[in-house]
């Protein structure tokens, strides 16, 4: 799945990127050095929707709060399951997903977290994972308003889910563990991205954009510190820099002792 990201990008890149974008609203955010975001602390990340015509950079929360969730107690309970939209079921007419497979956005980023599972070692070893010779892409994903206001606004808050897939081989060596084991985003080259944007896609388009598989060659990675910790790293590196874990056997060697590889 993905529930880290990595964002540094400042508005002049955003804007080089998106040439149609016009920003309405000023955004409380600090574009000027990396970041970590959670998906479960339902942090607000800029994404860009297509609305009125235009695109629009906004600030949004991730995890997707859905019509249904009509009261603070559903969305409390229901909330954590959204944060993760799996592409094989948004074509599925009985899928929530379906029912909004309009409302479709774009997140910047720099890159994504994702665990390791390795024996001998006690706790998981956290990898950042990128695009290879991009300096920012951009991950699929939905958003939606939330159907309860702000107590203090009034305003319905906007919502996000961020789409993956089946894992290529290099994010299954990686994301080795865990119920949703052998999952990535929906790493997209950027005319997809920008495809993912077009108005009103027919249902066979969004499947072809949906069936992109990134290749291992596509991506390149390496170890990183604890990204969860609040704690700053003692080398006083950002979070996405690179770290080395001494006997770090190669990937897809989890029960092998041997020296880092980075792939």
């Amino acid at each position: 799945m993905c529930y880290d990201i990595s964002l540094q990008p400042v508005k002049e890149i955003i804007n080089e990127y998106f040439s149609e974008i016009l920003i309405i609203k000023q955004l409380e955010f600090d574009f000027s050095f990396p970041q970590h975001f959670k998906a479960h602390s339902h942090d607000f990340l800029p994404i860009i929707i297509r609305e009125d015509e235009a695109l629009h950079l906004r600030n949004f929360e991730w995890g997707l709060i859905a019509h249904y969730m009509n009261s603070p107690e559903k969305v409390q309970k229901q909330r954590s399951w959204m944060c993760n939209a799996r592409g094989e079921k948004v074509l599925d007419k009985n899928a929530y997903w379906y029912k909004i497979r309009q409302q479709r956005c774009l997140i910047p980023v720099v890159g994504i977290y994702e665990h390791r599972l390795v024996k001998g070692f006690k706790n998981k070893i956290p990898y950042h994972v990128r695009w290879r010779h991009r300096k920012m892409f951009c991950l699929p994903g939905f958003y939606n308003y939330s159907p309860i206001p702000d107590p203090e606004t009034g305003e319905l808050k906007g919502t996000f889910t961020i789409i993956t897939t089946h894992a290529n081989q290099l994010m299954s060596y990686i994301h080795n563990d865990g119920e949703n084991k052998h999952r990535m985003p929906l790493f997209l080259p950027k005319e997809l991205e920008l495809e993912w944007l077009k108005k009103e896609l027919k249902d066979h388009q969004l499947q072809e954009i949906l069936n992109f598989q990134a290749s291992s060659d596509d991506l390149e990675c390496w170890t990183v510190s604890s990204i969860r910790s609040r704690t700053e790293r003692s080398d006083g590196k950002q979070k996405h820099e690179p770290l080395i874990w001494p006997g770090l056997p190669k990937l897809g060697k989890d029960d092998q002792p041997g020296n880092l590889n980075l792939f």
